[in-house]
């Protein structure tokens, strides 16, 4: 398994809420709708800074996204599927920053804990 992590920034004359909106009610629907870009993804993830702790949101960013992939290979085809390049690129553009995305492929994590310290 491996997860792509994305920190996140709305385009600029967008507010935090219509990002949110946007992502939320659009984009994610508009992934997990189009088959041939779901059949690629094992998990989606869309985390919003906590209102609990507002401080510890980073400044200029909006979201942080994590997508599980049962390997490379998935990543791959997720990116190289016609309807990506039709669909999904495209509202990427209408809503986020692309060049200020900050983003990581990762491997599998080396848990620290597993559980409750004791």
């Amino acid at each position: 398994m491996i997860k792509l992590v994305c920190f996140l920034k709305r385009k600029d004359g967008l507010t935090h809420e219509e990002f949110v909106d946007h992502w939320q009610q659009v984009h994610g629907p508009l992934i997990t709708g189009t088959p041939t870009i779901a059949r690629h993804v094992a998990r989606y993830e869309q985390l919003l800074p906590s209102a609990a702790l507002p401080y510890m949101a980073p400044k200029g960013f909006d979201g942080i996204t994590i997508m599980w992939f049962h390997g490379p290979e998935d990543f791959e085809a997720f990116l190289a599927e016609p309807d990506y390049a039709a669909r999904i690129a495209p509202d990427e553009q209408s809503f986020l920053d692309l060049a200020g995305l900050v983003g990581m492929l990762t491997e599998e994590p080396s848990v620290v804990i597993d559980g409750a310290a004791v």
